[in-house]
């Protein structure tokens, strides 16, 4: 199940302080530019794990993530 779709507004949420991307990244907001898929659920055993969403923000910066580093964007 693809929970977001190129086009929708995002938030990222990486409340873990030791989490590498969390100081660059943690409420961060940005637009979901593509996405990729990989084998990663078989190894998690969930298939969520084997989209891999690309996020564009505002500084003409991408970066990926995986589902549970995002949220819905709030409304503007």
């Amino acid at each position: 199940m693809q929970r977001f779709v190129e086009g929708d507004r995002v938030r990222i949420d990486i409340p873990d302080l030791d989490d590498p991307d969390h100081e660059d990244y943690h409420n961060r907001v940005g637009e979901i530019v593509d996405t990729h898929k990989d084998d990663a659920g078989r190894t998690t055993g969930d298939e969520r794990d084997s989209l891999v969403y690309i996020v564009g923000f505002d500084d003409n910066t991408v970066h990926k993530f995986r589902w549970r580093d995002l949220r819905p964007a709030p409304q503007e």
